[in-house]
């Protein structure tokens, strides 16, 4: 019997029983759309976080305090207060880094701001004039505070747009002055728009001298961060290393494992984290991929209940000539067929779903989330689905070819 043949006899066993052969396939429309989604959603999230990293430009270098975490164990050095005055000054001398092109110490942290009784959280960042260049942040009103506001411990504050909204409405802010952690700040400058920078939402905070920060607003004499950029990115490298070098003698570390600070490079990050959703993502496609197992189960016993009642038509067709070979290659055909149709619809499924969980997280969240077709989990989810009908399939098509003719004849 040809292919085409048995093509053509399993179709017809399957439109026999269409809402039966539609149930059968459900759980492999599931698995699949499932595993299409969660690896657009995985890469769509990875695309993003590598978006976020590389907005503070391929030249950056952050140094951070404690020591770099292996494991849970080490989440608490995240609080390390390492990075002193005197590792910035060391840092600022030339002669130490010649391949440093601008420094910056980071501070930042959660607090609520309020102007005419009107209360909003916002994130307060402690920086320096160089905030604009390493950030691409240039006031859209105003002003940026000057080196000699950092020296002076200046109350000055450089506000985002939604900080801008939620206190001032319409009103002009510039000269205006909110209180933030009981200190009156005034405003000297608006940032346009700009949402999320490497992690931080620009729109909601304001920016303060590093020095004020410290003071008066966190209350500490140490940075949350170092914020380095080399001079070119071939020089990274040998930055990274001479900071280090500094770090370690300054600080009086022999053994590195000993570090209580780390450094990270953007790629260093963009890896790091490409990992982790990587991971992620395999992890919740084999979550997933159990309800492939579950439709490919039913679809065992919807083929046995199918070999039970066409009994007397597989007798039939072995009375006038029909091999065990025919017969089995039927039924195999029937489970193959039904799983990649499953395959099929799970792929438009989960793109359509894919598609439409992009559009959801840039019009509702804001995110600037691409969306991705894994083309891979698509062909992978196809093959699987045929290997799932063959594997599944393949005990009640035997059990069918193996059937007596005269035997199944009889059947009642």
């Amino acid at each position: 019997m040809r292919t085409i043949h048995r093509i053509k006899i399993a179709l017809e066993g399957l439109q026999t029983n269409k809402s039966r052969s539609l149930l059968t396939i459900l759980g492999i429309v599931i698995g699949i759309s499932s595993i299409i989604l969660i690896v657009s959603i995985g890469r769509g999230a990875q695309q993003l976080i590598i978006d976020q990293i590389q907005g503070l430009g391929s030249k950056t270098i952050v140094v951070i305090p404690g020591r770099e975490p292996s494991g849970p164990a080490d989440a608490a050095q995240i609080f390390s207060d390492s990075l002193k005055e005197r590792d910035l000054e060391l840092l600022r001398t030339k002669a130490n880094v010649p391949t440093i092109a601008e420094i910056m110490p980071l501070l930042f942290g959660g607090e609520s701001a309020s102007y005419l009784g009107e209360t909003y959280r916002l994130s307060v960042f402690g920086g320096s004039e160089l905030i604009s260049d390493i950030f691409d942040l240039y006031p859209a009103e105003g002003v940026f505070f000057t080196e000699e506001d950092i020296r002076s411990r200046a109350d000055v504050a450089v506000i985002g747009a939604k900080v801008k909204e939620e206190l001032f409405g319409d009103s002009d802010p510039i000269g205006e002055k909110i209180k933030i952690k009981g200190r009156n700040f005034r405003v000297i400058g608006v940032l346009p728009r700009k949402g999320q920078v490497s992690f931080f939402n620009f729109d909601e905070t304001a920016i303060v001298p590093y020095t004020t920060a410290q003071q008066y607003i966190f209350g500490i004499k140490y940075f949350h961060r170092f914020i380095i950029k080399a001079e070119s990115e071939e020089a990274i490298p040998r930055t990274v290393r001479d900071i280090e070098l500094l770090l370690r003698n300054s600080h009086g570390i022999t053994d590195p494992s000993k570090d209580d600070f780390f450094v990270e490079t953007q790629a260093d990050l963009a890896s790091r984290l490409g990992v982790i959703t990587d991971v992620l993502t395999l992890f919740l496609v084999a979550v997933a991929a159990i309800s492939l197992v579950v439709g490919g189960i039913g679809i065992m016993n919807i083929m046995l209940v199918s070999v039970t009642e066409r009994t007397k038509e597989i007798g039939l067709r072995k009375s006038i000539g029909a091999t065990d070979k025919d017969i089995l290659l039927q039924f195999l055909f029937e489970a193959t067929m039904l799983t990649t149709a499953g395959g099929i619809t799970g792929i438009l499924v989960g793109a359509l779903l894919s598609f439409a969980v992009s559009i959801a997280l840039g019009q509702f969240v804001g995110l600037d989330w691409t969306f991705t077709f894994p083309i891979s989990a698509a062909v992978i989810g196809l093959s699987v689905s045929a290997g799932v009908g063959l594997i599944f399939g393949l005990y009640p098509a035997r059990k069918a070819a193996l059937k007596s003719p005269i035997e199944a004849l009889r059947y009642e």
